[in-house]
C-alpha cells in the first residue's frame, strides 16, 4: 500500500467540536431572529442607518484615529517606545467609544421627553464621562508606571557591601 505523504504547512481545516458548532449555531439563530424583528418595523429606517454608521465608521472615524495613532506612535518614538502606545491606546478607545454611545446625553442634546420616559435626569453626563476617562487614563499610568519601576529593578544590579 502507497502511503501519501502531507505536504509540509497543508493542514485540515479545523471545524471545532460540536460544543463550538452548536454554539455558532445558536448565536445564528439569535443573530437572525433579531434581525427580522428589528427589520420588521421600519426596515427602510434601519438599512438607512447601519448604511450610514458603516460610512461614517469608513470614511470619517477610521481615517481620524489612524491619524490620531499615527501621531501618537510617532511623537512617542516608535523605535523607543512602541510598547507604551497600548497604555495610551486601550484608555482613548474605552473613552472614545462611551463617547460614540453617550454621545446625545454627553453633549448635553436631550429633549425633555427622555426624562419622561426614563424618569432619569439628563444632567451629569458630561462629568460622569470626564471621570470615567480620567480614571482610565489614571489607572493606564500607574500600569506603565509599575511595569517601567519593575522592569528598571530587574536591570540594577544588586547592592553589594
Amino acid at each position: 500500500m502507497k502511503r501519501v505523504r502531507r505536504v509540509q504547512g497543508a493542514r485540515r481545516p479545523r471545524i471545532g467540536s460540536p460544543f463550538q458548532i452548536l454554539l455558532l449555531a445558536c448565536s445564528f439563530a439569535l443573530a437572525g431572529y433579531a434581525g427580522v424583528r428589528l427589520l420588521a418595523g421600519d426596515w427602510l429606517g434601519v438599512v438607512l442607518w447601519f448604511v450610514g454608521a458603516a460610512l461614517l465608521h469608513d470614511l470619517v472615524l477610521l481615517p481620524l484615529y489612524s491619524v490620531a495613532d499615527r501621531a501618537l506612535t510617532g511623537g512617542l518614538g516608535a523605535a523607543r517606545h512602541s510598547e507604551w502606545t497600548s497604555y495610551v491606546r486601550f484608555p482613548a478607545a474605552c473613552s472614545g467609544l462611551l463617547l460614540l454611545v453617550w454621545f446625545p446625553l454627553i453633549g448635553g442634546r436631550v429633549d425633555a421627553s427622555y426624562a419622561g420616559v426614563t424618569g432619569l435626569s439628563a444632567d451629569g453626563f458630561l462629568a460622569r464621562w470626564l471621570l470615567i476617562t480620567a480614571v482610565l487614563f489614571g489607572g493606564s499610568a500607574l500600569l506603565l508606571a509599575g511595569r517601567l519601576l519593575r522592569s528598571a529593578t530587574k536591570r540594577r544590579p544588586p547592592d553589594v557591601h
